[in-house]
């Protein structure tokens, strides 16, 4: 099995309070025509079981930014620096330098930078200029998990490789302020900004034997026709969220009906799985998602404290929780269920050994 080595976090300096985001996103719309009801704002954002979040810029920055170009010229400047941080310290963990890394993996869905963010990272650190990149945009909160699925797949072809998934979210900056839409409320009181980097190897490496959790199995789902279920509209001003309020009723339904069937061809049972890393999609996401599985209360209680924590981080919070994890699981020889989803819409998941 591909073994998971490290995993390190890395945030952003800035860190507000639900209440101090809630008033000041009243603050910066309550002059203008589409402002957001007041009200609305701040019984929603009591409500999403988030206690405060990371920040890419200093609040009152956010009312100043003039189209897309100043949000993502803001998104490449913060993704340099936590991507950094993150892959520094996941390296430092491991015990590998730059140069012992063959494949350097990305994810994000909240800036875009051509080369890609692994390209300019790869300068500031000193790889080796013949590690190969692989970008990945458009996932998600899935491409966490997708991308560790990917890179598992990498190395059981290459299974003396090391390679890294370096997830970026800044979830801040595709704030839309003329965009008074539910979803867009929705967004505003869920969504944080983060790093996570993890290292992988094939299980022919050196620090194969120390790596757990393995990559025992992976399962993609695509659900037909569910494009509008969640994602983003592009537009002038940047990323207008699009949120269906179908996404709890899919997370009881259609995905556990899809984790039952994938554990039932490893000969496994939900029951069976500890630990649960699930992506905290907010909380009506994951207590649907418990309902679904039919788990005891409390089953999915480490996905809650990350939402309450840091926020949603789209694609990084799965990774954030699997660093918690790796520190609190002992070495049980038992199996645990990664588990992500996100636009299209689609769902990854990826059982893990310990």
């Amino acid at each position: 099995m591909p073994c998971i080595v490290a995993v390190e976090a890395a945030f952003p300096r800035h860190y507000y309070g639900q209440k101090e985001l809630a008033e000041a996103l009243i603050g910066m719309t309550g002059a203008r025509e589409a402002a957001f009801d007041r009200e609305q704002v701040l019984r929603f954002f009591s409500r999403t079981g988030v206690n405060g979040r990371h920040l890419a810029l200093p609040v009152e920055r956010y009312g100043s930014l003039k189209g897309f170009g100043d949000r993502n010229s803001a998104w490449i400047g913060c993704a340099q620096e936590i991507g950094e941080r993150a892959v520094a310290a996941a390296l430092a963990r491991s015990g590998l330098s730059p140069k012992d890394v063959q494949l350097f993996a990305t994810s994000t869905v909240t800036g875009i930078a051509v080369p890609s963010i692994e390209a300019t990272l790869m300068n500031r650190l000193a790889f080796d200029s013949s590690c190969r990149r692989l970008p990945l945009f458009g996932l998600g909160c899935v491409a966490g998990a997708s991308g560790i699925a990917r890179v598992s797949d990498y190395l059981r072809g290459r299974p003396r490789d090391a390679a890294l998934l370096l997830s970026v979210e800044l979830c801040s900056l595709t704030f839309q302020p003329d965009d008074a839409s539910i979803a867009n409320v929705i967004a505003c009181g869920l969504f944080g900004d983060g790093a996570a980097c993890v290292v992988l190897t094939g299980d022919e490496h050196p620090l194969a034997a120390r790596g757990t959790p393995g990559v025992l199995d992976t399962r993609s789902l695509l659900l037909p026709n569910s494009e509008r279920v969640m994602g983003w509209d592009v537009v002038d001003t940047g990323f207008r969220v699009v949120l269906s309020n179908r996404v709890p009723e899919i997370a009881s339904g259609d995905l556990p009906r899809a984790i039952r069937d994938f554990l039932w061809e490893r000969g496994l049972d939900a029951a069976e799985i500890h630990p649960w890393i699930a992506h905290p999609g907010g909380p009506a996401v994951i207590d649907a998602l418990e309902r679904g599985l039919e788990l005891p209360a409390k089953t999915l209680e480490r996905s809650r404290e990350c939402l309450a924590h840091v926020g949603n981080l789209s694609s990084a919070s799965v990774l954030v929780m699997l660093a918690e994890a790796l520190r609190d699981e002992p070495r049980t020889g038992g199996s645990g269920l990664l588990l992500a989803m996100g636009p299209g819409f689609s769902a990854e998941l990826v059982l893990l050994r310990w």
